[in-house]
């Protein structure tokens, strides 16, 4: 049976992407900055970028046939050893470029895919990314089959004159419905849990992977998350139990989003997403000092929609604040000037969230004192407005 491709560290790789009518050669260029960061974290090294302009994908090989020799030849000279593509590819499509390049090609969601088994620690982040990993592989089969002419011994129930695309796709299918069984007893026992949690006021913090969540985390509930400067550092969902004041609440850090994510790793970390469609307040961290920022607050924003999660209280914090200002402000810049901006950007998107923005620094700690008040306050609220007889909590 066909085997998820996995990445080996430090494998030379090669990107390439696609200016089409609904992606310009500007948002080309973010993805594919985004892409050489998502190989970076798999252990790939990224050695050069490829794009060419189309009206769409080529149907066979993505890519025009003089582009995928441009590729062919530089891999062969510089002993590539991984291909890229930013857009997902059908499985003929992937079969027919390895032939003409000679080297193993994989696509964005299968690098993210990659990604997660990597990190996945738990039974449960385990599984989801397995099923996910496995409803990617179903559609693919056929294109993927190097040999559908070939006639099997007949495994299961059809008798010898079944074809192994036909036994692997039923084998898919059967492992994917194993897999679906056990993440919904999984899903029950996560359900129970939060159950249990009683009547304690649930913050979730949400975001586009790497904008610092777990960093923040760790400062707000004084406990060691694991947190680093790479894509996707948490899947599973952490949450902690934390008093402010006197008040307890439960936070809870969840996995990152991104632009392409999988629609399969959406579904079938169904349950890790729970945790924010229970919960009664979101913090929407986001990393400021990133060129894109805006447009990734568009993907939480557009995410949360799909899984139903937009309808609650959202407190917006922008966050890395030290580095905004060291990749914006030039040193000949006047502190009043400085100050002048910073209040309109400020302004700005109080305006655009309705006063419920923050701007702080979870590293240095930059406006802590501040998010603790705002966040303490929102929770108080929450406690009176949801459970007024437990005069305890506020």
């Amino acid at each position: 049976m066909i085997e998820h491709k996995q990445i080996v560290e430090n494998e030379r790789a090669v990107l390439v992407g696609l200016i089409h009518r609904f992606q310009t050669e500007t948002q080309l260029q973010e993805y594919l900055h985004e892409l050489a960061f998502l190989a970076e974290t798999a252990g790939a090294v990224t050695e050069k970028v490829f794009f060419q302009k189309l009206p769409k994908p080529d149907s066979r090989t993505f890519v025009g046939k003089g582009k995928l020799e441009e590729i062919r030849l530089y891999v062969q000279e510089k002993g590539i050893q991984l291909v890229i593509f930013d857009d997902e590819l059908t499985g003929s499509q992937i079969i027919n470029i390895e032939k003409a390049i000679g080297v193993k090609t994989i696509d964005r969601s299968d690098l993210i895919l990659d990604i997660f088994a990597r990190r996945a620690k738990t039974a449960q982040a385990k599984v989801q990314v397995e099923l996910a990993q496995y409803q990617y592989l179903l559609p693919r089969l056929k294109g993927m089959w190097q040999h559908l002419e070939r006639q099997g011994g007949g495994i299961g129930s059809r008798g010898p004159g079944e074809t192994e695309i036909e036994t692997d796709r039923r084998i898919v299918k059967d492992k994917i419905g194993l897999l679906r069984k056990r993440l919904a007893e999984i899903d029950k026992q996560m359900a129970t849990q939060r159950k249990e949690r009683g009547t304690f006021i649930r913050i979730a913090l949400v975001g586009y992977t790497n904008v610092g969540k777990s960093t923040l985390m760790n400062v707000i509930s004084k406990s060691e998350v694991f947190a680093e400067n790479k894509l996707f550092a948490t899947l599973d969902t952490t949450t902690r139990k934390v008093v402010f004041e006197q008040t307890p609440f439960l936070l809870s850090d969840t996995v990152g989003f991104i632009r392409k994510l999988p629609h399969h790793l959406v579904e079938s970390f169904k349950s890790t997403l729970d945790e924010v469609r229970e919960a009664d307040c979101l913090l929407h961290i986001v990393d400021i000092s990133h060129p894109k920022y805006e447009d990734q607050m568009g993907v939480v924003i557009k995410t949360l929609q799909d899984i139903k999660a937009f309808d609650k209280p959202i407190i917006t914090v922008f966050n890395k604040m030290d580095l905004y200002e060291a990749h914006t402000f030039d040193e000949w810049l006047s502190d009043e000037i400085k100050a002048e901006l910073l209040q309109q950007l400020e302004e700005r998107w109080q305006l655009e969230t309705e006063g419920n923005a923050l701007f702080i620094s979870a590293t240095t700690k930059r406006n802590i004192d501040q998010f603790r008040h705002t966040l303490l306050a929102k929770i108080k609220a929450l406690y009176e407005e949801r459970y007024p007889y437990l005069t305890h909590f506020y």
